[in-house]
Parts: structure tokens; C-alpha cells; sequence
């Protein structure tokens, strides 16, 4: 049988745990260019929380009923398609559910003897193809310039403050708890970190960059928005990757309130979404691969196990208690 998790209901503010709901079904068998992949390991990312409201966005909307949308690596055990073969290991929007069919569109043979699996998930997935656009397409760092970056010690913005040191700039991270602080500087190699939690943020930034800041990589939105434009330099570019601070309100979004700061020091601010690079994700995996072999990005992965335990695991998003990239794992490699 299949295991699958749907989505039961539209949450109000933060989601319940009768949100979702896990229904069993049959495997299912392909049909001709098609083929089903056992799922061994899930992405979960705050974007879902986006992904179950019933509001226009960059991608639909997941339906009541339907499989919770998730990026997945998986192990091909039947196929009639004609680029993928029993026993390969692949990537694609899985869906969290123990097999997947699918017609192969916009999925990747990935090779487990290079990287562990839920590596493909985080610096090689979608995390880290997020973090090389957002940070050198969108942000254009220069080198001797200072990079702040919220949610440091996350999957985004862990890989944003290394390339940015790969590309000889000052980073400053922002994350939850001196933990984390510890890790994103003597691990990842950051040049200091503002903890939210203890510090007070706004003199944090203040001195830990003297400078002012260049270029603001934002994950959180809300209030730390408002203080790093507070100290922005003239051209300053501002990347909106994602705000999760405002994912689980009740109420509107709460937009910049300092956003006068771009008028006077003529600075810019870009939303963007990684699939507006699709067509240059092989480029991305080229030289992520590349710097991580070498040693220059660096990565962690939490992982949790086991389809029935989604709920508690999706709730580390948002409580701070994961420590970089958080996986699920579905099943066993066998």
C-alpha cells in the first residue's frame, strides 16, 4: 500500500495538525513513458505554508485532497519510461507520499555515491539554487562590500553567506540562539552574527557593520526588514527571498514601514522566485557542487523519520528547533 499525506482542510493562522490528514491507497503501476519511484527522503520548506492557501501565487495552490506538494529523492522500482531505469536514483516534486508516479518532466537522475541523498535536498536542491540566484543574480555582490542575511543558519541563507564570502565580501548573519550564532561563524565561516532571540538587533547591525550594509538578503521580513533598511548604504540592493516571520498571521502581512529608506539612499528592492531560473538550474548544481567538494560551502541536514511524524517535523520551520536543512526521511534505501 501507499501512504499518503493530503491536505484535509485551509488552515487560519498557524496550521493544526487536522490540516492534513494520512490516507493509504494502492501503488500505483505505470503506464507507457511513466514510471514510480519509492520516496526515501522529503524537502520540507516554510514555502508550504504558502502552498495551502487558497490565494493566487507563483504556483498553485495544493487542493483539498490532495498529496502535500514536496521536493523529494526517490529509487525508481518500476518504469516505462525511457530515460529512467529500475534502481536509479532521481529527483523531483514527490509530494509526501511513500511512491510517486510520475511522467519524469522536470526530474534528475542524482548519484548518492557523490553527495548523501538529502544533500540534493538542501545545497544541491532547491535551497541552494535559491541561495546562488538570489545572492548573484539578484544582489550582485562586489567584493569588499558587506552582506547582511537573515535566517543564517537555515538552508537559504547558510549557502547565501558562504558564496558571499567565496566572493570576498563581509556577511553578517542574523539567526535564533547562540547555538546557531556559534555555527554560522566558526563552521560557515561568517564574519559575525546577531542573535534575535538575546541581542538586540538593530545595535547588532550597527556595529557589526560599520560599513552599513551593502546588500540585505531577507528570509523573515517583519521587523528585522525595517531595522536593516535602517542602515543601508547609498545602492544598496535588497533581495525578498521569503518572510516567515508573516507566513501564520491572522491578520494582513505586515509590509516595510521603513521603506522611505530606499527613496533617500537610491537602493532597490527584488522580490524573486528560484523558478525563474529553471532554465539554469544544471549551472547552479555545476558550481555548487564544485565549491562543496572543495570544501567551501559546508552544510547540515536534520532529519527526522517517518511519514506519520510530518506534523511535528514541519512545526521545526517555524519553532527554531532545526539545525539546517530539514528532511524527512519516508523509507529505508534498500
Amino acid at each position: 500500500m501507499n501512504t499518503q499525506l493530503l491536505l484535509n482542510e485551509r488552515p487560519v493562522g498557524f496550521p493544526s495538525e487536522q490540516v492534513w490528514k494520512l490516507e493509504k491507497s494502492e501503488v500505483p503501476e505505470p503506464g507507457e513513458g511513466q514510471l514510480v519511484a519509492k520516496v526515501l527522503y522529503v524537502s520540507l520548506d516554510p514555502a508550504m505554508r504558502g502552498w495551502i492557501n487558497d490565494a493566487k501565487s507563483y504556483v498553485p495552490p495544493v487542493q483539498i485532497d490532495e498529496v502535500m506538494r514536496a521536493g523529494g529523492v526517490g529509487k525508481v522500482v518500476s518504469s516505462k519510461h525511457p530515460k529512467y531505469n529500475v534502481g536509479d536514483y532521481v529527483y523531483g516534486m514527490t509530494g509526501i507520499q511513500e511512491y510517486c508516479l510520475t511522467d519524469g518532466h522536470g526530474w534528475v537522475k542524482v548519484d548518492p555515491t557523490l553527495l548523501p541523498l538529502p544533500r540534493y535536498l538542501g545545497t544541491l536542491g532547491m535551497p541552494g539554487f535559491t541561495a546562488y540566484f538570489g545572492l548573484l543574480d539578484v544582489l550582485k555582490p562586489q567584493e569588499g562590500q558587506t552582506v547582511l542575511v537573515s535566517g543564517a543558519a537555515g538552508a537559504v541563507g547558510s549557502v547565501v553567506g558562504q558564496i558571499a564570502k567565496i566572493k570576498g565580501c563581509r556577511v553578517v548573519g542574523i539567526a535564533g540562539g547562540s547555538e546557531k550564532c556559534r555555527y554560522v561563524v566558526d563552521e560557515l565561516g561568517f564574519d559575525a552574527c546577531i542573535d534575535y532571540k538575546n541581542d538586540n538587533v538593530y545595535k547588532g547591525i550597527k556595529e557589526h557593520c560599520p560599513n552599513k550594509v551593502d546588500m540585505y538578503f531577507d528570509n523573515v521580513g517583519g521587523e528585522i526588514l525595517d531595522m536593516a533598511l535602517a542602515h543601508i548604504n547609498r545602492g544598496a540592493r535588497i533581495a525578498i527571498c521569503g518572510a516567515i516571520s508573516q507566513y501564520n498571521n491572522k491578520e494582513n502581512v505586515k509590509g516595510p514601514a521603513n521603506y522611505l529608506s530606499l527613496l533617500v539612499n537610491g537602493a532597490t528592492m527584488e522580490g524573486f522566485v528560484v523558478i525563474q531560473f529553471t532554465s539554469r538550474y544544471g549551472e547552479a548544481a555545476k558550481q555548487l557542487g564544485q565549491w562543496t567538494a572543495e570544501g567551501k560551502i559546508k552544510s547540515r541536514e536534520h532529519i527526522e523519520k517517518g511519514i506519520e511524524n510530518f506534523y511535528p517535523t514541519f512545526q521545526k520551520l517555524f519553532s527554531g528547533e532545526k539545525k539546517g536543512k530539514l528532511v524527512l526521511q519516508i523509507a529505508e534505501d534498500v
